[in-house]
């Protein structure tokens, strides 16, 4: 069972209701601007806001910090969804975003992962061991996954220990393309890329404990090119409603 199809007959009421309410009737197409990490959730929100309102979103995916250079130079974006808080507050002081649309949409959730199934411990003790050739990490600079990820290697004290081994992806997206394809033995990465379902897809995970890094608290934001775009519109108010609370939820996300 996918998990569109686990979306309640209530929830999906719930959410015509309130896309009608926010909403026109004829069908429109909004460009959207999605971190990374958020892939297979926005393909299942994609689907639902098509078959609620009609709209429909065509979804780029990239590195944070890359979108916030994009979208100042004048990319057509109607929405961005951020990997990170601070990208749309910025955009809103600068004056490319919405006043007032900014909310958080998901809270991420930071895994060390490997294809192998027994390479990584539920204690992460495999960074210790140094048992591998090659560990990826997200560019820091434009990918918040990654921030997190040095904030890991530096509260353990393992970043001098680690630094020969590391590969430095452009995006989260690239990073899991790194470990999945073998070209690096293990990764951080979005635990949204490597469960399905509530479950781990494949391979090993170490779910790294809270303490060792911020909270990834991922805002969405209405761009002013959509301001007047009832597609972008819908997709915002759909991901306010508690069906995609729950949809996004079991993807990982904290609650």
């Amino acid at each position: 069972m996918t998990v569109l199809t686990k979306l309640s007959k209530a929830g999906a009421i719930a959410i015509a209701a309130v896309l009608l309410s926010a909403g026109s009737t004829h069908a429109e197409v909004a460009h959207v601007a999605v971190a990374s990490n958020f892939a297979e959730p926005i393909k299942a929100l994609a689907i639902s806001l098509e078959k609620t309102t009609g709209h429909q979103i065509k979804v780029t995916l990239g590195a944070t910090g890359k979108f916030f250079a994009q979208i100042k130079n004048g990319a057509p974006f109607d929405a961005l969804l951020a990997a990170n808080a601070e990208t749309p507050a910025a955009l809103e002081l600068d004056g490319f975003a919405q006043p007032g649309s900014r909310f958080t949409y998901a809270t991420g959730r930071l895994v060390l992962w490997s294809a192998d199934p027994v390479l990584v411990d539920g204690k992460g003790d495999v960074l210790r061991q140094g048992k591998f050739r090659k560990l990826a990490y997200a560019a820091p600079k434009v990918a918040p996954y990654g921030a997190a990820a040095v904030q890991v290697m530096e509260n353990l004290g393992l970043q001098t220990l680690l630094a020969p081994k590391l590969v430095q992806g452009e995006s989260i997206g690239q990073t899991f393309s790194f470990v999945f394809t073998g070209n690096a033995e293990l990764g951080f990465v979005a635990m949204s890329q490597v469960l399905e379902g509530g479950q781990l897809k494949s391979g090993s995970m170490w779910e790294i404990p809270q303490p060792l890094y911020n909270p990834i608290a991922q805002d969405a934001v209405l761009l002013k090119r959509g301001a007047n775009n009832p597609a972008a519109q819908a997709l915002m108010a759909l991901l306010k409603t508690q069906a995609s609370k729950d949809l996004i939820r079991s993807y990982g996300y904290a609650p």
